[in-house]
Parts: C-alpha cells; sequence; structure tokens
C-alpha cells in the first residue's frame, strides 16, 4: 500500500473533502506519514479565494514536487485553475476529490470494503459482490489481504442490489478487487448473468455503475457483457479495465494475465455495440523493466483506444512483492514519462468534454458538490455539473434533462432544460 501526505488549504469544505479522502484511503490500506518527504504520493487540497492565494498553492506545489516522487492537487484551485499548475511547469496530476483515493493505488487491486456488505451512502449504494481477484501481479501487495475471489451467489447478490434500492439507492455501484472474474472460483464468470439479473428484475429507476474489471476477466464475456449493456438503460455505458502497459513484455514481466491485444479486442467489442460509452484505465509508467520503446508502445495505444478517464501513476516499489527486487528506473525518467501521458490524456479528456456542447443529456443528480450544485452522470458516467442547483429545485436522486453548455476539462457544465 501506499504511504501518502495530505496537507489542506482553504475553508470547512475543503476540510471535509479531505477527511473524505483520507477515509477511503485508509480503508483501502494505506497509511499516512508525516512529511512530503517520507511520502509515495503528496496530495494537496488546495484553495483560490484570492490571487495571493493562487501564487501560494503555485509555490506550495513546486516544492511539494521536489519533496516527493509523486504529487496530486486537487481541490477548488485544481478544478477552476488547473492548467495553472501546468502553466507554472509543476508536474502534478491535477484531479477532481473523487478521483483522488483512486489514483493514489500503484495499479493494484482497490481493498475499499472489509467484506462483502452493501452499503448506503446518500443516493449512492456500494455493493461489492466479490471479495479477492484471480491475479498474480507482481507489483500488487493487495493480493496478500484479499486472496484469491470468493464468490457469493448472484442471487445474493441480486437481492443485496434490491435491498439497497427499496432503502432508496439511486445508483448502484458494483465494485470488487476484481468485478471481472466474479464467479470463477464456481468455474465460470457471471458477471453479465448478475448485471442482467439486476436490471430485469429490480423495480425502480435507479443505475448501476460497474467498477474495475482486469481486462483478462472481462476478454472471455466481452460480447454477452457489451450486449446486456445494449439492453439495459439502468446500466451506465462504463467499464474500467486496466490496461497498465502498451507493450506485452512489460506486461509479462508484471505478471498480467492480458495481452495488449485482448485489451484492444474488449474495447473493439464495446465500440461495435455501444454508440456512446466511456473507457476508464489505468497506466503504470517507470516499471522497472520499461524501456523508451514500451512507454511509446503505451502512448500508441493511449492514442488508438482514447480512454477518457485514465489513472496514471508512477511505479513505486511494495514491500513484498517481488518487483521491489527490480532495479528501478530513475525518478526523472518516471515524471518525464508521467508528464507526456497526463498531457495526452487532458487532450483526450477535453476532447470529449467539448464534444458535448450545445447537446441535451439525460442525468442522475448523484451527490452534491461544491457550493449550490449537484454532481450529476450522463448515461456514459460522464459528469455533468448543475450549478445553482437549489435556485433551479434541483435535488440528489432526481432524473433530470440538461443541457451541456461548457466544459472544464475533466467535467461538464449543464443547465436545466
Amino acid at each position: 500500500m501506499a504511504r501518502y501526505h495530505i496537507e489542506t488549504y482553504g475553508c470547512t469544505s475543503n476540510r471535509g473533502e479531505s477527511r473524505q479522502i483520507e477515509r477511503k484511503l485508509r480503508d483501502a490500506g494505506h497509511r499516512p506519514v508525516e512529511g512530503p518527504s517520507e511520502a509515495d504520493v503528496a496530495i494537496m487540497n488546495s484553495c483560490t479565494v484570492v490571487e495571493k492565494t493562487e501564487r501560494n498553492m503555485l509555490r506550495r506545489a513546486e516544492e511539494l514536487q521536489s519533496e516527493t516522487a509523486d504529487l496530486i492537487v486537487t481541490g477548488c484551485m485544481a478544478i477552476a485553475q488547473g492548467e495553472e499548475f501546468a502553466d507554472a511547469g509543476i508536474d502534478a496530476r491535477v484531479l477532481h476529490w473523487d478521483e483522488v483515493p483512486n489514483a493514489v493505488g500503484n495499479g493494484e487491486c482497490p481493498t475499499t470494503t472489509a467484506g462483502t456488505e452493501p452499503i448506503l451512502d446518500g443516493v449512492v449504494g456500494i455493493l461489492p459482490i466479490a471479495r479477492g481477484c484471480m491475479s498474480d501481479c507482481s507489483y500488487c501487495i493487495t493480493k496478500h489481504a484479499t486472496g484469491k475471489i470468493d464468490s457469493p451467489p448472484v442471487e445474493e447478490n441480486v437481492e443485496k442490489a434490491r435491498a439497497l434500492v427499496h432503502a432508496g439507492a439511486k445508483e448502484i455501484r458494483i465494485t470488487g478487487q476484481d468485478t471481472g472474474v466474479y464467479g470463477w472460483d464456481e468455474g465460470e464468470r457471471k458477471l453479465h448473468r448478475l448485471l442482467d439479473r439486476i436490471c430485469s428484475e429490480i423495480d425502480g429507476d435507479f443505475r448501476v455503475r460497474v467498477g474495475m474489471a482486469n481486462p483478462k476477466g472481462i476478454h472471455g464475456i466481452r460480447e454477452e457483457l457489451a450486449d446486456v449493456f445494449a439492453e439495459h438503460d439502468e446500466l451506465y455505458n462504463f467499464i474500467h479495465a486496466p490496461v497498465q502497459s502498451g507493450s506485452n513484455d512489460v506486461l509479462g514481466d508484471m505478471r498480467r494475465q492480458h495481452q495488449v491485444e485482448e485489451f484492444v479486442e474488449v474495447v473493439e467489442t464495446f465500440d461495435d455495440r455501444l454508440d456512446y460509452w466511456t473507457l476508464s484505465t489505468d497506466f503504470i509508467v517507470g516499471f522497472p523493466s520499461e524501456t523508451d520503446r514500451d512507454h511509446a508502445q503505451s502512448m500508441a495505444l493511449f492514442r488508438e483506444t482514447r480512454p477518457e478517464k485514465v489513472n496514471v501513476t508512477r511505479f513505486s516499489k511494495r514491500p513484498g512483492t517481488d518487483a521491489a527486487d527490480l532495479k528501478g528506473l530513475g525518478g526523472q525518467v518516471k515524471k518525464d514519462r508521467s508528464k507526456e501521458m497526463s498531457e495526452l490524456k487532458q487532450e483526450i479528456v477535453a476532447e470529449a468534454y467539448d464534444s458535448m456542447v450545445g447537446e441535451t443529456r439525460e442525468v442522475l443528480a448523484v451527490e452534491e458538490g461544491t457550493g449550490d450544485s449537484v454532481k450529476c452522470r450522463d448515461g456514459a458516467y460522464r459528469q455533468i455539473i448543475v450549478q445553482n442547483a437549489g435556485e433551479r429545485g434541483v435535488e440528489v436522486g432526481e432524473f433530470l434533462e440538461v443541457e451541456v453548455t461548457g466544459h472544464s476539462t475533466v467535467y461538464a457544465f449543464g443547465e436545466p432544460v
């Protein structure tokens, strides 16, 4: 797990967001350290209330990037003026608050719950469908804590989902260390069957988001899975399939179970079945055996598949993993590769959100945002912010139509129709 250092600036709202980030980080097994020099990743929750504050944020970010291997900037300045950090030559990942916990991992499987009991958080129901995974990645320490896949029956998970909807959930988040191998311990992958039954058998207006599924796990059921997505409007057209590298040589050293071609086949299958969908993936840059050619292959894969949501992580050694014994690459190499990939990410994501401007989308208001705003999700799980929500009578849990009026790289703005 990662060692993290977090600094918070500004108002009470920012402090509350930092507490939520920390809670999720600790739930996932990450641990805090006292200073950035001891951390694998430093997180700066920024403020931008006045010009002087903005200058202070840039100065502190510059200090932090020199003290730690990996810097994440979030908070108000990241949202409102994220481009200022790149313009100042600061090498940081600029993320929204709710993206930070997943971005801290070292490409490892999530461990966001202690078991498989559902949780209701506002109108969001979190449903862990299984525990453990089938992978043996050379860099991942999570497998030592979670073990191999242990899948409760489909019927049991359907009933848990039904209970969440009856309790008020409008969005069900299917989670697990690797949702794609759900059922593999019983000889067959059952994710598509589970999703079909949740959408077919549960009454009510709700949406379902599927959490991380490794490419190997979903490759064998990619056609069945894509067909289920195409059939049911309840499913967000969104998959998170972490490829980690565009080089088969590096994937072999990572002991990932898939090859690049299988990842591409998954993407092509969803492209064939769905007109509008979002691909989310992860890349690890600077793995010890990654050459310039390997990195170039990752960049080429990024351009080919054009994922709209991407976690770019600089490799860091985890104690007790086989990759920790490998001779690492220099910090500057990792920073340079991370910067190149992050710049491409910003370009691709901005293009995706820019293409939405002027269009009308049906969205679900999922949670409160900053000030008088709400965070909404459209059918492909793209985030659309409705401002002055109270004045417009927009409440969390409501379905509504919005016209997309603009965007801020990683999310759009919408006006209720």
